[in-house]
Parts: C-alpha cells; sequence; structure tokens
C-alpha cells in the first residue's frame, strides 16, 4: 500500500509539474541555525555529533565539519532552499516546484507516539513551491484542487479547512509580513470554499498555513495536508531571481504536502475502508487456489497466477528483455497446497484478498478461472467493457484469462 501511495501521487505529480529531488538525511547545525530551526524547532530535532566529540567547530570559518554538530533533518524546506540556490533563476522559470519523499525524523515525546498516526521516523510528501508574487494565489488555488483530486479517488472526506496563523512566540519575521501573508492565504480559501475555520497561532514559526484536517473512524480530528505561505526562508537563504527589469527580488515559498505523512495517511486509509480495500490499492488484491495439488493442477495454477499478474509465462529469462516502465503488475498469491478448497478460500476470505480466483481440472483445458469478488462488488461495467458482452456478474463467475486480466487492468487504470 505504501508503495502504491507513492506510485499514485508520482503519476499526479506530471500533472501538476512538480520535479522529484532526493536530498540529504543530515545537514550541518550552520544550515539548521540558517533556517530557524535550531532555533525555534531544535526540541524536535535529533542532534547528531561529527567525528570530533567536541561538536563545535574550533574556529568560525571551519568549514571542514570535523567538530560540528549535525541534525538530522525533521523537513526538506532547507534542502530545497539549497537546490534552488544551485542555479541561476529567472522569473520565466517560475514557478519551480520541488517534490520529495525522503524520510524525516522528529523527536516526539514517548507520550505523543501513537500507531502509525504518530512516529518518530516518516515520510513525507513533501512539496516546496517557489513563486512569483503575482503568482501566489494560482499556486495556492492548484494546490487545493490537487488536495480535492486526490481525497475524491480516496473517497475520504468532507475535510475541514483550517487557517493558522502566526504563533505568539517562537516565530521569524515581522509582525506586517506575517499579516500580509495570512490575508494572501484568506483570499485563497475565499476563492476555493467559504466554509473554513481559523485557528489563531497555531502557524509554523516561519509562516501561516492551510490545515485539511480528516475525522479518523472514532471521529478523531487528524491534520493530512497542509499549505503553508513563507516570506522568511527565502529572505534567510539569499534567494532570488532576475525580474524582467533586470533587477533581483526573493521568490516566495508555499510549502505543500497533499497526504501528509504517509504513515499517518496509512493508519486512516487502513480504518477508512476497514479491510475492503479499491482493488488498485489492496495489499492482497487475488490469489489462485487449486482444487487439488495434481502436478497439472499445479502447473496450470502457476500459469494463471502470473497471467493475471501482467507476467509473462516463466521460461529462459536470458531471453526476455527488460519490463516497460509503464507495464503494470499485479501482485497475485497462490495457494496450491493438498488442503480441502473450502479450507483455503475460508483462509483468503480472513486474509481479505479482493478477488479469489478458482482453478480445476476443466479450466486447464478451457484456459479459464472461477472468479468470485470479496468484501467489494462487482465492477459490472468495467467487467462488461473486458467481456465485450455486456454480462452482468454476480457470485464466482468462470471466465477466460484475458478477461480477467482485462478487469484487472480497468480496475487498477480507474483506480476502483
Amino acid at each position: 500500500m505504501f508503495n502504491q501511495l507513492l506510485q499514485f501521487l508520482r503519476a499526479q505529480y506530471a500533472l501538476f509539474g512538480f520535479h522529484e529531488v532526493v536530498t540529504p538525511t543530515i545537514y550541518k547545525k550552520s544550515l539548521w541555525e540558517k533556517s530557524g530551526h535550531w532555533e525555534n524547532y531544535a526540541e524536535d530535532m535529533y542532534e547528531v555529533t561529527g567525528r570530533g566529540a567536541r561538536g563545535t567547530r574550533e574556529l568560525e570559518n571551519d568549514q571542514s565539519g570535523q567538530n560540528e554538530k549535525y541534525g538530522l533533518k525533521p523537513m526538506n524546506c532547507p534542502g530545497h532552499c539549497l537546490l534552488f540556490a544551485s542555479e541561476n533563476r529567472s522569473y520565466r522559470d517560475l514557478p519551480i516546484r520541488f517534490a520529495d519523499f525522503s524520510p524525516l525524523h522528529r523527536n516526539e515525546i514517548s507520550g505523543a507516539l501513537s500507531g502509525l498516526t504518530r512516529v518518530r521516523r516518516f515520510h513525507q510528501d513533501d512539496g516546496h513551491i517557489f513563486c512569483r508574487q503575482d503568482q501566489i494565489q494560482e499556486e495556492i488555488s492548484s494546490t487545493l484542487q490537487f488536495v480535492s483530486l486526490v481525497y475524491k479517488t480516496f473517497n475520504l472526506g468532507p475535510y475541514k479547512l483550517v487557517l493558522s496563523t502566526r504563533p505568539t512566540d517562537h516565530y521569524i519575521g515581522t509582525i506586517s509580513e506575517w499579516t500580509k501573508a495570512e490575508d494572501q492565504l484568506k483570499a485563497a480559501l475565499n476563492a476555493h470554499s467559504t466554509d473554513w475555520a481559523l485557528n489563531p497561532g497555531d502557524g509554523a514559526f516561519y509562516g501561516p498555513k492551510i490545515d485539511i484536517i480528516l475525522k479518523d473512524s472514532d471521529g478523531k480530528d487528524h491534520q493530512t495536508a497542509t499549505i503553508q505561505l513563507d516570506f522568511q526562508l527565502p529572505q534567510r537563504f539569499s534567494l532570488s531571481y532576475d525580474t524582467a527589469t533586470r533587477t533581483s527580488e526573493p521568490p516566495v515559498l508555499i510549502h505543500r504536502a497533499i497526504l501528509g505523512s504517509l504513515e499517518r495517511f496509512l493508519a486512516l486509509l487502513i480504518e477508512h475502508y476497514n479491510g475492503r480495500y479499491p482493488f488498485w490499492l489492496s495489499p492482497r488484491p487475488c490469489t489462485v487456489l487449486t482444487v487439488n495439488d495434481s502436478d497439472s493442477l499445479v502447473a496450470y495454477a502457476q500459469k494463471t497466477q502470473r497471467w493475471l499478474a501482467g507476467l509473462p509465462p516463466v521460461g529462459d529469462l536470458r531471453m526476455l528483455g527488460p519490463r516497460q516502465l509503464h507495464s503494470t503488475a499485479t501482485p497475485v498469491s497462490i495457494d496450491t497446497s493438498a488442503r480441502p478448497l473450502s479450507k483455503k478460500v475460508q483462509e483468503a476470505k480472513i486474509k481479505g484478498f479482493s478477488y479469489i480466483a478458482v482453478v480445476g481440472p476443466m479450466d486447464v483445458e478451457k484456459e479459464t478461472v472461477a472468479l468470485e469478488a470479496h468484501g467489494q462488488k462487482w465492477q459490472e461495467g468495467v467487467l462488461e467493457k473486458a467481456l465485450d458482452d455486456g454480462k452482468g456478474m454476480k457470485g464466482p463467475v468462470t471466465l477466460p484469462l484475458d478477461a480477467v486480466r482485462a478487469y484487472f487492468v480497468e480496475l487498477m487504470d480507474r483506480f476502483l
């Protein structure tokens, strides 16, 4: 499921103009001081000492890092600022959008830890947009549309939009800059929806933010997506781009996450679907069961497993070229044990397989399989397209292998 979430987001990044990058896990203390994290976020960071045990630089200009402290990154924004600064930028280049799935580490107190929803090492679908002042509204609107598209795909909601404003302490920048940023977010929220709430004093230390709040099955609120407007970090890192009038201006930085912590989002999905996952996301989409363990039937079951998975028959792999990047493989399990079929079917249902494919001697001759949907409805419109005969289905149905594979591909392509 984790990998499916990553693949799903990567497919959407192309639509929304994001470029995926990979950044280091550890940075020098001096970088965190520059970004303001060491002053405002140090208690929630993991500190690492370099090879020299003193943890300090012997000289102010010493850049060797031998004696300097390091910090595991709790967020990606400083690294993305360095990426922006690595090239000369023009106003025509903006907006520039970076996305990053690198693991993050936050030193949460033990009492705050809770299953997958609050952990110390996690992955976030982190993204940063560097844009011009006149692009802010469009970028925030596009991000809110991104959130809406993704949550609709997972059938999640309704969710709450909350604007978190300047903290009473532990913030950087001037009050006027904060007021300007908050007004920009309010305008974007009003343009997107009339239903949003204010959460005074809960903004990040570098800027106000829009949080998306989802309820779990117990009614508890969880923050998932977030959109943060930041005028401070670009100034701290001396970021700039060349304007049309040949002057330099700092870009505006928009921090955004659509799912937030992938681990937390997985926890919400597990409760939301209650074991009845859509086929494309299911950790156990299909299993192939045999009615007996004869050699011929076991061989056919293995062939069926690979066929339904979208893989070529077993053979000399040296004769095969690499699989195409766009090809979709479905994880299909198999049980060819000598146990009674009823026991194997019962076990498959307990394990939560979405579809159960049973093969017997007659299937070997006709190259068919008896397919049963478990825990979800037959997607008849999709199946009719696969069969091309308009036949509605109920219960276990005997189908050609080609039709089942076509059905699975349609379910994957349509996120069903």
